[in-house]
């Protein structure tokens, strides 16, 4: 379980397939102190640490993952935002997060505001996918406000403010429009959905 408060940025130094996996070394400033066999958040995705070697970590991403994330995209260079586990006796500073990404979306628009910025995302509308205006949702690992979510056409967009602290500390800080984002949805709102399905029309 995770928190969606990034703990630092780290950068894909090699990526190497086997099969339909890919294995990611990553460089950060934490890498030292991770052990094998954590759990760490890379961009959102929970995944286990396989080997640590000084400044470096590796974590492994099956296919299923690839294809659900962005990390498929990823190239030698990257940013990827880290966080690990949270620690039960800790503050919740950002909001449930489990690491498992719902789909992608879109980055559709960066705009400054006078001191920070807005991006706006898109993703196609699924039922299960519930996004409430001022709720939370989980970007690339960042725990974030919904702004003004509109359905139109069979998609969804929506906004969300960045402050110039997380823009510099985590990857958004290289978000251009087209590039792709991992998003988890509330974990609240999946177990809503979920009881409607199952308990529509008894």
């Amino acid at each position: 379980m995770f928190t969606g408060i990034i703990e630092t940025p780290g950068t894909v130094k090699e990526i190497r397939c086997e099969g339909t996996n890919k294995h990611f070394t990553v460089a950060s400033s934490i890498s030292h102190e991770l052990r094998v066999n954590q759990s760490v958040a890379h961009n959102g995705v929970c995944l286990t640490v396989v080997a640590q070697d000084g400044g470096t970590h590796t974590v492994t991403a099956i296919d299923e993952t690839l294809q659900r994330s962005n990390l498929g995209l990823l190239a030698k260079g990257a940013l990827l935002n880290l966080e690990r586990a949270m620690q039960t006796n800790a503050r919740l500073d950002g909001h449930m997060v489990q690491g498992h990404v719902d789909t992608t979306a879109e980055c559709k628009g960066v705009a400054a505001m006078d001191g920070s910025w807005v991006f706006s995302f898109e993703y196609p509308l699924q039922p299960e996918h519930i996004l409430v205006d001022k709720g939370s949702i989980c970007i690339n690992g960042v725990s974030l406000t919904v702004v003004s979510p509109v359905e139109s056409a069979g998609m969804v967009q929506f906004s969300v403010a960045i402050i110039p602290y997380t823009l510099e500390h985590t990857n958004f800080q290289s978000l251009k429009p087209g590039d792709r984002v991992n998003l988890e949805f509330d974990i609240i709102g999946k177990y809503v959905s979920k009881y409607m399905a199952l308990y529509a029309g008894k």
